[in-house]
């Protein structure tokens, strides 16, 4: 059975470049070993980036042992869920694609708060 996004819709890609995800494989989906629930697909914008890179994960470094090139603003990324949710409570979350998000999010991120951070359609 395929994924489904918050929407209860065909989970959609987020990104291949950089390749994102729990799987690397570009969607946000997750299992029981995942235990941050890589499920939020997001636009990273400068200030979330400072905001992770002051709660202890930087994201914007690259790290080329594990093959990660580091963001930049304007990349989408698989983010975990307790974490943007985080960043939301303390308002630097950045926007979402609804479309890309797991509907296993739901569980810890009201829709109607995803909703609201929803980025422009493409």
């Amino acid at each position: 059975m395929s994924a489904l996004n918050v929407l209860g819709e065909p989970l959609q890609l987020c990104s291949c470049e950089p390749m994102t995800g729990w799987y690397r494989d570009g969607f946000c989906r997750t299992d029981g070993a995942d235990l941050g629930r890589h499920t939020v697909c997001c636009e990273v914008d400068e200030r979330f980036l400072a905001y992770t890179r002051a709660q202890g994960n930087d994201l914007s470094t690259p790290a080329p042992q594990y093959g990660f090139p580091g963001l930049k603003p304007g990349d989408h990324w698989c983010v975990c869920a307790s974490r943007w949710l985080e960043a939301y409570e303390d308002g630097m979350a950045p926007p979402v694609r609804l479309e890309a998000c797991e509907q296993s999010t739901l569980a810890l991120i009201p829709l109607e708060v995803l909703k609201a951070h929803a980025s422009p359609a493409a």
